[in-house]
C-alpha cells in the first residue's frame, strides 16, 4: 500500500514521467527486499543511516554503476521525505548520504581539420537542392553551435544579412542572437536562392523539405550521421556533436566561456564548463606527445 501512496505522490503532486515511476517503484522494490531479508520485515520507522549506507555498499560491491547506484539512493530518499511530510516516520534516514561519484563523460566532438574535410567534400553532396542544403546545414550547425531543434525551427524572419545575425528560438523559447560571418552569410543567400528557385510550396522556415514542409528532428539527424560515418573514431554521429566540435573550437581557440555560454543558450555557466575539461585533454595529449620529458 505504501508504495501505491509514494507513486501516486510522485505522479500527482511532483509531476514525474510515467518512466521515472517506474524506475522508482523498482529500486524500492530492491530496497524493501533488502531490508526484508536483513531485518525479518519492512518498518521504514525502524531502518536508520546505517542500514541505508550498507544497502548501498552491497550496490556497489556487486558492481552496479555509480549512476544507477545514485539513482536508486535518490529513490530512497524521495520515498523518505515523503514519509516524513505525511508523518509516517520522524526525520529522513537517507538525506546526509552520499552516494558513489560518477566520472563525467567528456562530450564526444570532430576536430576542425576533419570538419573542413567533410564540409569541403564536393563529391559528399549532389549538385541539387537537396545536396546544398544538407551541406549549409552541417556547416551552420558547425559555426553556430545551435541545437537540432532550433534549426529546424528557424523562420526566414530570424534572418538579418544587414546585421549579419541569426535570432534563435532555444529551451522555454529563450531567443539569442547569433553572428554570422561574412563567408556564412554569403552560403546563407546562396541556399536561399537555390530553394526559392528549385520549392514551389514556400512556406516561413528556413530550411525545407523537397515539397517545401519543414524538415523533422530524424531527418537531419539522419543527414549528419551520414556525413560524421566517414569518421570512425567517433562515439556518436549526431547533430549534438556538432554543437560540442563548435564549444571545443571556440575554446580552444581563446574564446572568453561566458561568450560562449550565451552563444550556447546555456541557463547556467557549469553546462558550458564540460567543455573545458574536453580542451584541457586536448592539452594533455599535446603535452603528452611534444614533450621529451612527458613521453616516459
Amino acid at each position: 500500500m505504501w508504495k501505491e501512496k509514494f507513486i501516486q505522490h510522485l505522479r500527482n503532486e511532483k509531476n514525474y514521467s510515467s518512466h521515472t515511476e517506474i524506475s522508482y517503484l523498482t529500486d524500492l522494490t530492491q530496497f524493501q527486499q533488502f531490508i526484508e531479508k536483513e531485518c525479518g520485515g519492512f518498518a521504514p520507522n525502524e531502518i536508520d543511516t546505517d542500514l541505508i549506507r550498507i544497502w548501498i555498499a552491497q550496490l556497489v560491491e556487486k558492481g552496479i554503476k555509480p549512476r544507477s547506484v545514485n539513482r536508486k539512493l535518490s529513490a530512497v530518499k524521495a520515498f523518505f521525505k515523503y514519509l516524513n511530510k505525511t508523518e509516517a516516520v520522524k526525520g529522513n534516514p537517507a538525506e546526509n548520504i552520499t552516494g558513489p561519484k560518477t566520472s563525467k563523460k567528456l562530450p564526444a566532438f570532430v576536430n576542425h581539420e576533419d570538419m573542413t574535410r567533410i564540409i569541403d567534400d564536393e563529391l559528399a553532396y549532389p549538385d541539387n537542392f537537396a545536396g546544398h542544403r544538407d551541406r549549409f546545414i552541417i556547416e551552420l550547425f558547425y559555426v553556430t553551435g545551435m541545437r537540432k531543434s532550433e534549426l529546424i525551427g528557424l523562420k526566414n524572419s530570424d534572418v538579418d544579412n544587414y546585421a549579419k545575425t541569426l535570432r534563435v528560438t532555444g529551451k522555454r523559447n529563450k531567443q539569442r542572437i547569433i553572428p554570422l560571418s561574412d563567408q556564412t552569410v554569403e552560403k546563407l543567400k546562396s541556399y536561399i536562392q537555390i530553394r526559392d528557385r528549385e520549392i514551389e510550396n514556400k512556406t516561413a522556415f528556413l530550411f525545407v523539405k523537397q515539397n517545401g514542409d519543414p524538415m523533422y528532428p530524424k531527418m537531419i539527424y539522419n543527414i549528419i550521421r551520414k556525413h560524421l560515418d566517414s569518421i570512425s573514431t567517433l562515439s556518436r554521429k549526431s547533430p549534438h556533436v556538432l554543437r560540442h566540435s563548435f564549444a571545443t573550437e571556440m575554446l580552444n581557440n581563446g574564446a572568453e566561456i561566458n561568450a560562449v555560454k550565451e552563444l550556447l543558450g546555456h541557463s547556467s555557466l557549469a553546462s558550458t564548463e564540460v567543455y573545458t575539461h574536453v580542451t584541457f585533454e586536448e592539452l594533455k595529449k599535446v603535452y603528452h606527445n611534444a614533450h621529451p620529458r612527458a613521453k616516459n
